[in-house]
Parts: structure tokens; sequence; C-alpha cells
């Protein structure tokens, strides 16, 4: 059985291909800003997408997307501000997740949700 982290970095391996299979293209993974991190910076277009991947073994307790909580939100739109500081070449930015389920090492489910949450809207 495989740990926590490597289904995480499972989840976050799939879900970069899975983004780049719908036309998306991958800037970073992995990104890190003093002890924020985002998943996936891609492009969507010409939007800036902020992507947190969610990966679990089953969605008994709950989806995956639904741990992505308040904190983890701000955390999340902390280190975009932070990014896109550096970075200008984008008209619109969004924040994505990506939920993946497992189930016996196989990939049962993959979830997209654009516009997952705006940060501040709920504060």
């Amino acid at each position: 059985m495989k740990s926590k982290i490597e289904i995480g970095f499972e989840g976050e391996k799939i879900a970069g291909q899975y983004l780049e299979n719908k036309g998306y293209i991958v800037l970073y993974k992995n990104w890190r800003f003093k002890h924020k991190e985002v998943d996936i910076i891609c492009k969507d277009k010409s939007t800036l997408v902020f992507v947190e991947v969610k990966t679990r073994t089953s969605d008994y307790f709950q989806k995956p997307y639904e741990a992505v909580q308040i904190n983890k939100q701000n955390l999340l739109a902390d280190a975009a501000e932070a990014f896109i500081c550096d970075y200008t070449d984008f008209d619109d930015l969004r924040f994505d997740i990506v939920s993946i389920i497992f189930e016996k090492n196989i990939v049962k489910e993959v979830e997209h949700i654009k516009e997952a949450f705006i940060p501040g809207l709920n504060s």
C-alpha cells in the first residue's frame, strides 16, 4: 500500500497530465513561496490558474475537494499574490481544484472544479 505522500505525489502527476490533455500549459509544479505551496500553476489560454490537487483512496467520509477549507484557500491566495508580483503574462486568474480518488491503486475518479473558490469571499 502506498503512503499518503506517495498517493499525493501520484495524484499531482495525474492532475498535471489531465490538465495538459485538456490544453492547459503547466508552468510550475509544487511552486513554493516561504511556507506556502501551490501544487500546479498553469495557463488556460490567457488565464493564469492556481490548482490545488487533493487525492484520496476513498470518498467515504468526504470528496477530496471538500478538504480545501478556508485556511488552505487563504494560503493559496497569498502564494498567488506573491507569484503575480513577478509573473505578469496573463489577463485573468482563477483558483481550481483537481480532486482524485484512487481505489486499489487505480484511478477511480478525476474531477476538475474550475473557479472552485474566490479568495476573500468566504472570509
